[in-house]
Protein backbone atom coordinates (compact mmCIF):
# COMPACT_ATOMS: atom_id res chain seq x y z
CA UNK A 1 0.00 0.00 0.00
CA UNK A 2 3.16 2.59 0.89
CA UNK A 3 4.30 2.36 -2.81
CA UNK A 4 0.92 3.17 -4.36
CA UNK A 5 1.10 6.30 -2.06
CA UNK A 6 4.32 7.19 -3.28
CA UNK A 7 3.06 6.25 -6.76
CA UNK A 8 0.19 8.03 -6.67
CA UNK A 9 2.16 11.02 -5.49
CA UNK A 10 4.75 11.53 -8.41
CA UNK A 11 1.94 11.55 -11.21
CA UNK A 12 -0.73 13.44 -8.98
CA UNK A 13 -1.54 17.17 -7.98
CA UNK A 14 -4.06 19.24 -7.28
CA UNK A 15 -6.02 20.80 -10.11
CA UNK A 16 -3.71 23.12 -12.43
CA UNK A 17 -4.17 24.68 -15.46
CA UNK A 18 -4.73 21.66 -17.32
CA UNK A 19 -5.56 18.52 -14.82
CA UNK A 20 -4.47 14.78 -15.87
CA UNK A 21 -6.74 12.30 -16.31
CA UNK A 22 -7.70 10.33 -13.07
CA UNK A 23 -8.33 7.19 -14.91
CA UNK A 24 -5.96 4.61 -15.25
CA UNK A 25 -4.71 2.98 -18.55
CA UNK A 26 -5.32 -0.56 -18.25
CA UNK A 27 -3.69 -3.52 -19.21
CA UNK A 28 -5.88 -6.80 -19.95
CA UNK A 29 -4.12 -10.23 -19.96
CA UNK A 30 -6.10 -13.34 -21.49
CA UNK A 31 -4.82 -16.47 -19.92
CA UNK A 32 -6.13 -19.17 -22.57
CA UNK A 33 -3.83 -22.08 -21.65
CA UNK A 34 -6.68 -24.19 -20.27
CA UNK A 35 -9.92 -26.47 -21.27
CA UNK A 36 -11.99 -23.96 -19.80
CA UNK A 37 -11.29 -21.68 -22.43
CA UNK A 38 -13.55 -23.27 -24.86
CA UNK A 39 -16.29 -22.09 -22.65
CA UNK A 40 -14.79 -18.44 -21.52
CA UNK A 41 -13.82 -17.18 -24.83
CA UNK A 42 -17.50 -16.25 -26.31
CA UNK A 43 -18.54 -15.35 -23.17
CA UNK A 44 -15.33 -12.85 -22.31
CA UNK A 45 -15.20 -11.56 -26.12
CA UNK A 46 -19.02 -10.34 -25.59
CA UNK A 47 -18.95 -8.58 -22.07
CA UNK A 48 -15.49 -6.58 -22.78
CA UNK A 49 -16.97 -5.46 -25.78
CA UNK A 50 -20.25 -4.32 -24.12
CA UNK A 51 -18.63 -2.32 -21.54
CA UNK A 52 -16.06 -0.96 -24.62
CA UNK A 53 -18.92 0.12 -26.42
CA UNK A 54 -20.30 1.82 -23.44
CA UNK A 55 -16.98 3.35 -22.90
CA UNK A 56 -16.74 4.84 -26.33
CA UNK A 57 -20.41 5.84 -26.19
CA UNK A 58 -20.62 8.09 -22.89
CA UNK A 59 -20.15 11.70 -22.93
CA UNK A 60 -16.92 13.64 -21.39
CA UNK A 61 -13.87 12.27 -20.73
CA UNK A 62 -12.91 8.68 -21.73
CA UNK A 63 -13.52 6.39 -18.57
CA UNK A 64 -10.78 3.72 -20.16
CA UNK A 65 -8.56 6.38 -22.07
CA UNK A 66 -5.80 3.65 -22.68
CA UNK A 67 -6.20 -0.39 -23.45
CA UNK A 68 -3.73 -3.17 -24.21
CA UNK A 69 -4.97 -6.83 -24.76
CA UNK A 70 -2.54 -9.79 -24.43
CA UNK A 71 -3.00 -13.42 -24.83
CA UNK A 72 -0.98 -16.23 -23.20
CA UNK A 73 -0.69 -19.31 -25.30
CA UNK A 74 2.34 -21.24 -25.84
CA UNK A 75 3.83 -17.81 -25.11
CA UNK A 76 1.87 -14.04 -24.66
CA UNK A 77 1.33 -12.04 -27.48
CA UNK A 78 0.06 -8.66 -27.63
CA UNK A 79 -3.55 -8.58 -30.05
CA UNK A 80 -4.19 -4.43 -28.78
CA UNK A 81 -1.21 -2.13 -28.39
CA UNK A 82 -1.92 0.90 -26.09
CA UNK A 83 -4.85 2.08 -27.91
CA UNK A 84 -7.28 5.24 -27.12
CA UNK A 85 -10.59 3.58 -26.71
CA UNK A 86 -13.20 6.28 -27.84
CA UNK A 87 -11.50 7.07 -30.56
CA UNK A 88 -10.53 3.80 -31.37
CA UNK A 89 -13.66 1.46 -31.37
CA UNK A 90 -13.36 -0.04 -34.84
CA UNK A 91 -9.93 -1.01 -33.49
CA UNK A 92 -11.08 -2.40 -31.00
CA UNK A 93 -13.32 -4.77 -32.47
CA UNK A 94 -10.93 -6.15 -34.73
CA UNK A 95 -8.88 -7.20 -31.76
CA UNK A 96 -11.91 -8.80 -30.29
CA UNK A 97 -12.76 -10.57 -33.14
CA UNK A 98 -9.33 -12.34 -33.06
CA UNK A 99 -9.70 -13.67 -29.73
CA UNK A 100 -12.96 -14.87 -30.95
CA UNK A 101 -10.82 -16.77 -33.19
CA UNK A 102 -8.31 -18.18 -31.10
CA UNK A 103 -8.57 -22.10 -31.56
CA UNK A 104 -10.87 -23.45 -28.41
CA UNK A 105 -10.25 -27.25 -28.62
CA UNK A 106 -7.08 -29.02 -27.32
CA UNK A 107 -5.75 -25.76 -25.48
CA UNK A 108 -2.17 -24.89 -25.67
CA UNK A 109 0.00 -26.44 -22.62
CA UNK A 110 0.30 -25.05 -19.30
CA UNK A 111 3.87 -24.71 -19.49
CA UNK A 112 6.56 -21.67 -19.21
CA UNK A 113 5.86 -17.96 -17.75
CA UNK A 114 3.68 -16.32 -20.47
CA UNK A 115 1.45 -14.24 -18.04
CA UNK A 116 4.71 -13.04 -16.15
CA UNK A 117 6.56 -11.95 -19.29
CA UNK A 118 2.98 -10.69 -20.59
CA UNK A 119 3.09 -8.29 -17.17
CA UNK A 120 6.37 -7.56 -17.96
CA UNK A 121 6.00 -6.11 -21.40
CA UNK A 122 2.82 -4.20 -21.01
CA UNK A 123 5.15 -2.58 -18.11
CA UNK A 124 8.00 -1.92 -20.54
CA UNK A 125 5.59 -0.96 -23.50
CA UNK A 126 3.57 1.66 -21.04
CA UNK A 127 6.68 3.27 -20.29
CA UNK A 128 7.77 3.65 -24.14
CA UNK A 129 4.19 4.85 -24.83
CA UNK A 130 4.40 7.26 -21.35
CA UNK A 131 7.78 8.62 -21.99
CA UNK A 132 6.26 9.72 -26.09
CA UNK A 133 3.01 11.16 -24.87
CA UNK A 134 4.52 13.00 -21.40
CA UNK A 135 4.63 16.40 -23.07
CA UNK A 136 0.73 16.07 -23.48
CA UNK A 137 -0.08 15.45 -20.18
CA UNK A 138 -3.14 14.31 -20.56
CA UNK A 139 -2.97 10.82 -19.89
CA UNK A 140 -2.59 9.80 -16.13
CA UNK A 141 1.09 7.85 -16.12
CA UNK A 142 -0.17 4.58 -14.08
CA UNK A 143 -1.73 1.55 -15.25
CA UNK A 144 -3.99 -0.99 -13.49
CA UNK A 145 -3.19 -5.01 -14.76
CA UNK A 146 -6.08 -7.55 -14.72
CA UNK A 147 -5.07 -11.02 -15.57
CA UNK A 148 -8.34 -13.26 -16.52
CA UNK A 149 -7.34 -17.14 -15.69
CA UNK A 150 -8.94 -20.64 -14.81
CA UNK A 151 -5.54 -21.27 -13.00
CA UNK A 152 -5.38 -20.93 -9.32
CA UNK A 153 -5.03 -17.34 -7.76
CA UNK A 154 -2.61 -18.08 -5.32
CA UNK A 155 -0.08 -20.62 -7.85
CA UNK A 156 -0.80 -17.27 -9.87
CA UNK A 157 0.04 -14.56 -7.38
CA UNK A 158 3.11 -17.08 -6.16
CA UNK A 159 4.66 -16.98 -9.90
CA UNK A 160 4.13 -13.08 -10.07
CA UNK A 161 6.09 -12.68 -6.86
CA UNK A 162 8.31 -14.93 -7.73
CA UNK A 163 9.66 -13.46 -11.32
CA UNK A 164 8.48 -9.50 -10.32
CA UNK A 165 11.18 -9.08 -7.16
CA UNK A 166 13.68 -6.70 -9.33
CA UNK A 167 11.27 -5.56 -11.62
CA UNK A 168 10.59 -1.36 -11.42
CA UNK A 169 6.93 -1.33 -10.51
CA UNK A 170 6.44 2.46 -10.06
CA UNK A 171 4.17 2.99 -12.58
CA UNK A 172 1.69 0.02 -11.73
CA UNK A 173 -1.08 1.15 -9.89
CA UNK A 174 -2.82 -2.26 -8.86
CA UNK A 175 -2.39 -5.83 -10.07
CA UNK A 176 -5.79 -8.03 -10.28
CA UNK A 177 -5.61 -11.34 -10.47
CA UNK A 178 -9.33 -12.74 -11.72
CA UNK A 179 -9.80 -16.56 -11.87
CA UNK A 180 -12.42 -17.47 -13.88
CA UNK A 181 -14.67 -20.67 -12.45
CA UNK A 182 -17.44 -22.62 -14.17
CA UNK A 183 -20.47 -23.67 -12.91
CA UNK A 184 -22.92 -25.81 -15.11
CA UNK A 185 -25.91 -24.60 -13.18
CA UNK A 186 -25.89 -21.11 -12.44
CA UNK A 187 -28.56 -19.00 -10.76
CA UNK A 188 -29.50 -15.41 -12.33
CA UNK A 189 -29.49 -14.15 -9.04
CA UNK A 190 -26.05 -15.65 -8.55
CA UNK A 191 -24.68 -13.85 -12.00
CA UNK A 192 -23.37 -10.57 -10.31
CA UNK A 193 -22.22 -12.39 -7.20
CA UNK A 194 -18.30 -12.56 -7.40
CA UNK A 195 -16.51 -14.19 -3.95
CA UNK A 196 -12.94 -12.67 -2.96
CA UNK A 197 -10.72 -15.50 -2.52
CA UNK A 198 -9.24 -16.33 0.93
CA UNK A 199 -6.99 -13.27 1.59
CA UNK A 200 -3.16 -12.89 1.57
CA UNK A 201 -1.64 -12.33 4.19
CA UNK A 202 1.19 -9.41 4.41
CA UNK A 203 4.27 -11.58 3.69
CA UNK A 204 2.87 -12.99 0.91
CA UNK A 205 2.52 -9.33 -0.51
CA UNK A 206 5.34 -7.71 0.90
CA UNK A 207 8.04 -8.74 -1.96
CA UNK A 208 5.60 -6.13 -4.39
CA UNK A 209 5.06 -3.77 -1.57
CA UNK A 210 1.53 -3.53 -2.76
CA UNK A 211 -1.73 -5.50 -2.79
CA UNK A 212 -2.40 -8.27 -4.88
CA UNK A 213 -6.13 -8.32 -5.48
CA UNK A 214 -7.13 -11.82 -6.00
CA UNK A 215 -10.96 -12.84 -6.97
CA UNK A 216 -13.43 -15.30 -8.54
CA UNK A 217 -15.95 -14.77 -11.06
CA UNK A 218 -18.48 -16.68 -12.65
CA UNK A 219 -17.35 -18.11 -16.23
CA UNK A 220 -20.46 -16.05 -17.74
CA UNK A 221 -21.32 -12.62 -19.67
CA UNK A 222 -23.08 -10.89 -16.69
CA UNK A 223 -20.48 -11.57 -14.72
CA UNK A 224 -17.60 -10.89 -16.65
CA UNK A 225 -19.45 -7.60 -17.76
CA UNK A 226 -19.50 -6.62 -14.45
CA UNK A 227 -16.07 -6.95 -13.74
CA UNK A 228 -15.05 -4.90 -16.46
CA UNK A 229 -17.67 -2.23 -16.30
CA UNK A 230 -15.73 -1.34 -12.68
CA UNK A 231 -13.24 0.46 -14.86
CA UNK A 232 -15.81 2.70 -15.63
CA UNK A 233 -15.57 4.00 -12.24
CA UNK A 234 -14.20 7.24 -11.16
CA UNK A 235 -10.82 6.18 -10.12
CA UNK A 236 -8.94 9.68 -8.90
CA UNK A 237 -8.07 10.10 -5.01
CA UNK A 238 -6.54 13.04 -5.10
CA UNK A 239 -9.07 14.45 -2.58
CA UNK A 240 -12.07 14.02 -1.46
CA UNK A 241 -15.92 14.12 -3.54
CA UNK A 242 -18.16 15.17 -0.90
CA UNK A 243 -17.70 16.98 2.95
CA UNK A 244 -21.32 15.65 4.94
CA UNK A 245 -21.48 17.86 8.02
CA UNK A 246 -23.47 17.09 11.24
CA UNK A 247 -24.35 19.24 14.16
CA UNK A 248 -21.82 18.35 16.66
CA UNK A 249 -24.10 18.46 19.86
CA UNK A 250 -27.53 17.49 17.81
CA UNK A 251 -29.63 17.69 15.03
CA UNK A 252 -30.53 21.51 16.03
CA UNK A 253 -29.10 23.61 12.87
CA UNK A 254 -31.04 26.80 14.27
CA UNK A 255 -28.56 26.92 16.58
CA UNK A 256 -25.45 25.14 15.71
CA UNK A 257 -22.23 27.07 14.68
CA UNK A 258 -20.39 26.36 11.59
CA UNK A 259 -17.22 26.07 13.55
CA UNK A 260 -19.23 23.27 15.69
CA UNK A 261 -20.01 21.14 12.67
CA UNK A 262 -18.53 17.08 12.17
CA UNK A 263 -17.02 16.63 8.89
CA UNK A 264 -17.28 13.26 7.22
CA UNK A 265 -15.25 13.17 4.38
CA UNK A 266 -16.51 10.72 1.52
CA UNK A 267 -16.65 10.14 -2.12
CA UNK A 268 -19.29 9.95 -4.42
CA UNK A 269 -20.13 6.60 -6.42
CA UNK A 270 -22.29 6.56 -9.55
CA UNK A 271 -24.98 3.89 -9.03
CA UNK A 272 -26.07 3.89 -12.55
CA UNK A 273 -24.76 5.69 -16.36
CA UNK A 274 -26.47 8.73 -16.77
CA UNK A 275 -28.79 8.02 -19.72
CA UNK A 276 -28.27 11.67 -20.92
CA UNK A 277 -24.42 11.10 -21.13
CA UNK A 278 -24.81 8.17 -24.00
CA UNK A 279 -24.84 10.15 -26.92
CA UNK A 280 -24.71 6.87 -29.67
CA UNK A 281 -22.14 9.16 -31.42
CA UNK A 282 -18.23 8.64 -30.82
CA UNK A 283 -17.83 12.55 -30.86
CA UNK A 284 -20.15 12.54 -27.95
CA UNK A 285 -22.71 15.30 -29.11
CA UNK A 286 -25.20 15.72 -26.17
CA UNK A 287 -26.03 17.49 -23.35
CA UNK A 288 -23.86 16.75 -20.62
CA UNK A 289 -24.37 17.27 -16.68
CA UNK A 290 -24.42 21.31 -16.14
CA UNK A 291 -21.73 21.72 -13.13
CA UNK A 292 -23.13 25.04 -12.42
CA UNK A 293 -27.06 23.54 -12.11
CA UNK A 294 -27.89 24.10 -8.73
CA UNK A 295 -30.78 20.90 -8.65
CA UNK A 296 -27.94 18.36 -9.57
CA UNK A 297 -24.99 17.02 -8.54
CA UNK A 298 -22.58 15.02 -10.64
CA UNK A 299 -19.97 12.28 -9.81
CA UNK A 300 -18.26 12.13 -12.95
CA UNK A 301 -16.20 13.95 -13.25
CA UNK A 302 -15.18 14.52 -9.98
CA UNK A 303 -14.33 18.16 -10.36
CA UNK A 304 -16.29 19.53 -7.60
CA UNK A 305 -16.44 19.15 -3.82
CA UNK A 306 -19.84 19.62 -2.37
CA UNK A 307 -21.03 20.05 1.06
CA UNK A 308 -24.01 18.74 2.41
CA UNK A 309 -25.01 19.98 5.54
CA UNK A 310 -27.70 18.02 7.10
CA UNK A 311 -30.61 19.81 8.91
CA UNK A 312 -33.32 17.55 9.91
CA UNK A 313 -33.57 13.77 10.91
CA UNK A 314 -36.64 12.37 9.60
CA UNK A 315 -38.48 9.06 9.74
CA UNK A 316 -38.41 6.90 7.39
CA UNK A 317 -42.02 5.83 6.61
CA UNK A 318 -42.00 9.94 6.80
CA UNK A 319 -41.06 10.06 3.62
CA UNK A 320 -42.90 10.58 0.10
CA UNK A 321 -41.19 8.72 -2.86
CA UNK A 322 -42.61 10.88 -5.25
CA UNK A 323 -41.00 13.93 -4.13
CA UNK A 324 -37.48 12.15 -4.72
CA UNK A 325 -36.26 12.67 -8.46
CA UNK A 326 -32.88 12.44 -10.41
CA UNK A 327 -30.18 9.62 -10.72
CA UNK A 328 -29.21 8.18 -7.08
CA UNK A 329 -25.65 8.49 -6.04
CA UNK A 330 -23.52 5.88 -3.25
CA UNK A 331 -21.65 7.70 -0.63
CA UNK A 332 -19.04 5.99 0.97
CA UNK A 333 -15.86 6.73 3.11
CA UNK A 334 -12.82 8.74 1.34
CA UNK A 335 -10.10 7.05 -0.26
CA UNK A 336 -8.62 10.13 -0.54
CA UNK A 337 -4.25 9.64 -0.35
CA UNK A 338 -3.27 13.31 0.87
CA UNK A 339 -5.24 12.21 4.04
CA UNK A 340 -2.56 10.25 6.48
CA UNK A 341 -4.15 6.61 8.02
CA UNK A 342 -5.17 8.08 11.12
CA UNK A 343 -7.56 10.44 9.72
CA UNK A 344 -8.76 7.99 7.30
CA UNK A 345 -9.40 5.50 10.19
CA UNK A 346 -11.33 7.93 12.25
CA UNK A 347 -13.01 8.94 9.15
CA UNK A 348 -13.90 5.36 8.40
CA UNK A 349 -15.25 4.68 11.97
CA UNK A 350 -17.10 7.52 12.49
CA UNK A 351 -19.29 6.75 8.79
CA UNK A 352 -19.87 3.44 9.66
CA UNK A 353 -20.91 4.12 13.08
CA UNK A 354 -23.51 6.83 11.47
CA UNK A 355 -24.88 3.78 9.32
CA UNK A 356 -25.30 2.11 11.83
CA UNK A 357 -27.33 4.73 14.16
CA UNK A 358 -29.82 5.79 11.40
CA UNK A 359 -30.86 2.31 10.69
CA UNK A 360 -31.33 1.74 14.17
CA UNK A 361 -33.39 4.64 14.54
CA UNK A 362 -35.21 4.35 11.54
CA UNK A 363 -34.12 7.49 10.10
CA UNK A 364 -32.68 9.58 7.27
CA UNK A 365 -31.00 12.78 6.77
CA UNK A 366 -32.30 15.83 5.12
CA UNK A 367 -29.08 17.90 4.00
CA UNK A 368 -28.64 21.24 2.71
CA UNK A 369 -25.87 21.55 -0.15
CA UNK A 370 -23.71 24.45 0.66
CA UNK A 371 -22.96 27.37 -2.15
CA UNK A 372 -19.86 26.41 -3.98
CA UNK A 373 -18.06 29.46 -5.61
CA UNK A 374 -20.73 31.01 -7.45
CA UNK A 375 -20.10 33.81 -10.33
CA UNK A 376 -19.72 37.06 -9.13
CA UNK A 377 -22.80 38.11 -11.37
CA UNK A 378 -25.07 35.57 -9.63
CA UNK A 379 -27.19 37.92 -7.02
CA UNK A 380 -29.37 35.27 -5.82
CA UNK A 381 -28.30 32.07 -4.86
CA UNK A 382 -30.31 28.35 -5.73
CA UNK A 383 -29.96 25.58 -2.91
CA UNK A 384 -30.68 22.75 -3.40
CA UNK A 385 -31.64 19.54 -1.22
CA UNK A 386 -31.09 15.66 -0.84
CA UNK A 387 -32.57 13.04 1.51
CA UNK A 388 -29.91 11.06 2.43
CA UNK A 389 -30.66 7.05 3.07
CA UNK A 390 -29.19 4.57 4.93
CA UNK A 391 -28.45 0.78 4.03
CA UNK A 392 -27.29 -2.24 5.59
CA UNK A 393 -23.75 -1.91 4.09
CA UNK A 394 -21.27 0.66 4.72
CA UNK A 395 -22.68 3.16 2.59
CA UNK A 396 -25.47 5.66 2.68
CA UNK A 397 -27.53 6.61 -0.50
CA UNK A 398 -28.31 10.41 -1.63
CA UNK A 399 -31.02 11.54 -3.73
CA UNK A 400 -32.53 14.92 -4.69
CA UNK A 401 -35.83 15.81 -3.04
CA UNK A 402 -38.20 18.28 -4.05
CA UNK A 403 -38.58 21.79 -2.80
CA UNK A 404 -41.98 24.54 -2.60
CA UNK A 405 -40.51 25.98 -5.92
CA UNK A 406 -40.82 22.96 -7.74
CA UNK A 407 -43.91 21.03 -6.40
CA UNK A 408 -47.00 20.82 -8.29
CA UNK A 409 -50.79 20.03 -7.20
CA UNK A 410 -51.50 16.88 -6.49
CA UNK A 411 -54.91 16.16 -5.09
CA UNK A 412 -56.04 12.68 -5.75
CA UNK A 413 -59.27 11.23 -4.51
CA UNK A 414 -59.24 8.13 -2.02
CA UNK A 415 -59.21 4.86 -2.86
CA UNK A 416 -62.94 3.84 -2.32
CA UNK A 417 -63.81 1.34 0.79
CA UNK A 418 -66.58 -0.29 -1.42
CA UNK A 419 -67.86 -0.59 -5.18
CA UNK A 420 -71.16 -0.21 -6.39
CA UNK A 421 -72.21 -3.27 -7.88
CA UNK A 422 -72.26 -2.77 -11.82
CA UNK A 423 -69.26 -2.57 -11.79
CA UNK A 424 -68.02 -5.85 -9.82
CA UNK A 425 -67.68 -7.37 -13.13
CA UNK A 426 -64.76 -5.60 -13.98
CA UNK A 427 -63.38 -5.82 -10.54
CA UNK A 428 -63.21 -9.15 -10.98
CA UNK A 429 -61.25 -8.85 -14.06
CA UNK A 430 -58.80 -6.58 -12.55
CA UNK A 431 -57.84 -8.92 -9.69
CA UNK A 432 -57.99 -12.08 -12.25
CA UNK A 433 -55.33 -9.95 -14.70
CA UNK A 434 -53.13 -9.90 -11.08
CA UNK A 435 -53.30 -13.38 -10.27
CA UNK A 436 -52.11 -14.07 -13.52
CA UNK A 437 -48.81 -12.17 -13.21
CA UNK A 438 -45.83 -13.69 -11.97
CA UNK A 439 -44.41 -12.27 -8.33
CA UNK A 440 -41.19 -11.73 -7.73
CA UNK A 441 -39.79 -10.96 -4.54
CA UNK A 442 -37.42 -8.30 -5.37
CA UNK A 443 -36.26 -6.39 -8.60
CA UNK A 444 -33.42 -7.68 -10.36
CA UNK A 445 -32.17 -5.36 -13.57
CA UNK A 446 -30.24 -7.72 -14.82
CA UNK A 447 -32.89 -9.95 -15.78
CA UNK A 448 -34.25 -7.61 -17.87
CA UNK A 449 -32.64 -5.98 -21.34
CA UNK A 450 -33.17 -3.37 -23.91
CA UNK A 451 -30.84 -3.48 -26.75
CA UNK A 452 -28.77 -0.24 -26.26
CA UNK A 453 -25.68 -2.37 -26.51
CA UNK A 454 -26.56 -3.60 -29.97
CA UNK A 455 -27.69 -0.41 -30.84
CA UNK A 456 -24.46 1.52 -29.58
CA UNK A 457 -22.45 -0.60 -31.30
CA UNK A 458 -24.62 0.38 -34.67
CA UNK A 459 -23.98 3.89 -34.21
CA UNK A 460 -20.16 3.62 -33.54
CA UNK A 461 -20.14 1.55 -36.28
CA UNK A 462 -21.18 4.48 -39.00
CA UNK A 463 -18.83 6.43 -40.30
CA UNK A 464 -19.05 9.60 -38.75
CA UNK A 465 -19.69 11.99 -41.80
CA UNK A 466 -22.80 9.69 -41.58
CA UNK A 467 -23.56 10.25 -38.86
CA UNK A 468 -23.70 13.99 -39.11
CA UNK A 469 -25.14 14.43 -43.01
CA UNK A 470 -28.32 15.08 -43.49
CA UNK A 471 -30.82 13.19 -45.29
CA UNK A 472 -31.14 14.32 -49.04
CA UNK A 473 -34.87 14.78 -48.32
CA UNK A 474 -34.41 16.28 -45.16
CA UNK A 475 -31.96 18.88 -46.06
CA UNK A 476 -32.68 22.55 -45.52
CA UNK A 477 -33.47 24.47 -49.05
CA UNK A 478 -30.53 27.25 -49.59
CA UNK A 479 -33.10 29.61 -48.41
CA UNK A 480 -33.87 28.99 -45.56
CA UNK A 481 -32.50 30.86 -42.21
CA UNK A 482 -29.23 29.62 -40.67
CA UNK A 483 -31.10 28.85 -37.44
CA UNK A 484 -33.89 26.82 -39.01
CA UNK A 485 -30.80 24.17 -39.89
CA UNK A 486 -30.29 21.91 -37.24
CA UNK A 487 -27.83 19.13 -36.93
CA UNK A 488 -29.43 15.36 -36.32
CA UNK A 489 -28.24 13.94 -32.88
CA UNK A 490 -28.29 10.26 -32.26
CA UNK A 491 -29.44 10.30 -28.74
CA UNK A 492 -31.08 7.01 -27.07
CA UNK A 493 -34.71 8.61 -26.74
CA UNK A 494 -36.45 5.85 -24.65
CA UNK A 495 -33.83 6.39 -21.63
CA UNK A 496 -33.87 9.93 -21.53
CA UNK A 497 -37.80 9.92 -20.51
CA UNK A 498 -36.96 10.76 -17.26
CA UNK A 499 -39.71 11.38 -14.68
CA UNK A 500 -40.80 14.86 -13.12
CA UNK A 501 -40.09 15.14 -9.22
CA UNK A 502 -43.69 14.68 -9.09
CA UNK A 503 -45.36 11.32 -9.53
CA UNK A 504 -48.93 11.00 -9.82
CA UNK A 505 -48.65 8.07 -7.28
CA UNK A 506 -47.98 8.20 -4.31
CA UNK A 507 -47.03 5.42 -1.91
CA UNK A 508 -46.78 5.28 1.93
CA UNK A 509 -43.60 5.61 2.17
CA UNK A 510 -39.90 5.17 0.79
CA UNK A 511 -38.57 1.49 1.26
CA UNK A 512 -34.99 1.10 1.26
CA UNK A 513 -34.48 -2.74 0.30
CA UNK A 514 -31.64 -4.76 -0.08
CA UNK A 515 -31.77 -4.26 -3.69
CA UNK A 516 -30.50 -0.54 -3.63
CA UNK A 517 -26.81 -1.03 -3.36
CA UNK A 518 -27.14 -4.79 -3.73
CA UNK A 519 -29.16 -6.29 -6.53
CA UNK A 520 -28.54 -10.12 -5.24
CA UNK A 521 -29.63 -11.43 -2.13
CA UNK A 522 -26.27 -12.39 -0.06
CA UNK A 523 -26.26 -15.61 -0.09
Amino acid sequence: MNSRKVTSETRRGFPGTKARSQQPSRILIVDVTSPLWTNTCSVLAEALENTLCLACSLAGPCRVPLLSLYVVQNQQECLLPFTQVKESFARVQTCISELRSLPREGCFPQEGNGVVQAVQDGLQQFKQYSRHTAAGGSTNSSVEITILTSQSGKEMVKQLEEKLKDIDLVSLRRLQVIEVLKRDFLEPEDAEQSMPADELSSDDTAILGMDIDVQTVEDNVISLEMLFKTWLHDYGTDREQLHLLLPSGGFSYATAAKTSLICLKCDLQERLLDPALLSGTADGTVRTVDMNSPCQMAAWPATVLYKLRVIKALKSEGVCESVLYGLPFIIKPTSCWQLDWDELEINQHSFHALCHSLLKRNWMLLAKCETQNTSPSWNIVVHSYYIIVPSDSATLLVKAVAVRELLLPSTFPALLAEHPERVRGPIEASHCALNGLEVEVTYNPLHLKNNLYKYLKSVLHRPLNRQQAHPRDQRPERHQPKQHQSRAKATVAPLLMAPSPVQVFRPAAVRRDSCEHSLLPEE
